[in-house]
């Protein structure tokens, strides 16, 4: 079986979701080709992947500089066509970018089956059988899959040596070159700044403290927040799906509810009807089938909005970027604007949830849970590990919520996981670092291991 794998170097290292896929690819088989696209300066990260036996290609040229998420999987599939692969794998999501739209792209452009999400892998009798967040999944090769972080990859044999790398420029592609780099990006951050929104005065207490305050914070009525109300307001606005109404009316005179389906049919209906802005939940099927639906409209699309805005006709979006140390204020220049958007989960009065710093301690959070009478939740750190399942997820690639009183331990307090509890009552973190974000963003702290 030929397998593509599309990489991407962050600062030096392999995106860990697509060092999964590689590992997939190598269980699978042994003709793997890596695909990776940018700067010259990757060669160093990526030369060393053709020790395990994959053969390596760069996509680099100065044209693709500035690429947003359409234009980068337009350059992909220019790179990928033709070439008779049964099997392409791409990570779930980059950990810089966290838009997970990559993959469902270009599987579009490349008119081939998608599944995402994927846990495990196998292959037989022409199609491709995964494991995934939805459930198993069955789709016919060729197909592309994105994958979660479930594999490690290998170490090289010590007998390996490094074999070549081939390099291709927009000479060999024949890239259009408005479709490509910042010229055919749709979507332009106007602004970053740092993150300020739900943060909180904290209070340290003791550990003992905590189970007598939970008591008298469970008698206090529970505060809904509410948006603040902008006199400024957009005609029109499509809803895709019932999740993400309210949203839509804070920023638009119209909402239309446009019902979930297939890509091609609400493509179809876009074409149709021409709306100005659609909005999506950004769910598992929202991150899945908005990406698909982009690519076919040839439209930007900002991912996981914490926050809209209407100027004039413009809709601004708001979103953490970086890896989460600031927020980047975005603008879509082509039409329809597009972005998939955070809504809030129904969720108990109490969550207990915990981060990496109790992934030897799940039984003792579990305990506390079920005295407290509470929901469990998980950091990504922890479900990425593999301790806790993904539905638990609570933050930016998983779910918000807002319950009364919501109890972070061991988690450190990165903003795709505070901008998801912004709607709690109260928020009390337990982390033995007193210089642990997550204090900045509590109203109760305990300074003690778990």
């Amino acid at each position: 079986m030929k397998i593509a794998v599309c990489i991407k170097v962050i600062k030096g290292e392999i995106n860990p979701f697509d060092e999964s896929a590689l590992e997939c690819a190598l269980r699978l088989s042994n003709d793997v080709t890596v695909y990776s696209m940018g700067p010259q300066s990757t060669k160093e990260t990526l030369l060393p992947l053709t020790r395990l036996g994959a053969k390596v290609c760069l996509i680099c040229d100065s044209l693709y500089a500035g690429s947003d998420t359409l234009a980068t999987s337009y350059i992909l599939s220019k790179a990928l066509l033709d070439k008779d692969y049964d099997l392409i794998l791409c990570g779930r999501q980059s950990i810089d970018g966290d838009t997970a739209q990559i993959g469902p792209m270009l599987s579009h452009r490349l008119g081939i089956s998608l599944i995402t999400n994927a846990l495990s892998i196998e292959a037989e009798n022409g199609n491709v059988l995964a494991k995934t967040r939805f459930g198993d999944e069955k789709a016919k090769l060729p197909a592309l899959v994105t994958v979660e972080r479930g594999y490690v990859l290998r170490f090289p044999s010590i007998f390996s040596r490094i074999g070549d790398m081939e390099i291709i420029g927009n000479e060999a592609l024949e890239c259009e070159p408005s479709r490509c780099g910042l010229n055919g990006s749709p979507t332009r951050v106007l602004e970053v700044f740092e993150n300020e929104r739900g943060k909180r005065k904290c209070k340290f207490i003791s550990m003992e403290e905590l189970h007598p305050l939970v008591t008298e914070l469970l008698k206090r009525e529970r505060i809904e927040t509410k948006s603040e109300y902008k006199e400024n307001k957009l005609k029109s606005v499509w809803a895709v799906g019932t999740e993400v109404l309210e949203k839509a009316k804070e920023i638009a005179d119209e909402v239309i509810l446009i019902e979930e389906s297939e890509p091609q049919k609400i493509y179809e209906l876009a074409i149709r009807e021409k709306p100005d802005v659609i909005l999506w939940n950004a769910d598992l099927w929202g991150r899945k089938t908005a990406p698909q639906v982009a690519a076919m409209l040839e439209t930007g699309l900002c991912a996981d909005c914490t926050m809209l805005e209407a100027e004039g006709e413009s809709l601004i979006m708001y979103r953490p970027a970086q890896g989460g140390n600031i927020t980047a204020k975005i603008k879509c220049l082509t039409r329809p604007q597009m972005a998939t958007v955070r809504t809030k989960a129904e969720s108990s009065d109490i969550i207990v949830s915990g981060g990496k710093g109790v992934s030897e301690s799940i039984e003792r959070l579990e305990e506390l849970a079920r005295v407290l009478g509470a929901e469990t939740g998980a950091s990504r750190g922890l479900v990425d590990m593999n301790k806790v399942s993904y539905d638990k997820q609570i933050g930016l690639t998983g779910k918000t919520v807002s319950p009364k009183i919501y109890i972070a331990i061991g988690i450190s307090g990165a903003i795709h996981h505070t901008c998801a509890i912004e709607g709690s009552t109260t928020v009390i973190a337990i982390n033995p670092d007193k210089n642990a974000r997550i204090f900045e963003y509590a109203d109760y702290g305990i300074v003690e291991s778990f």
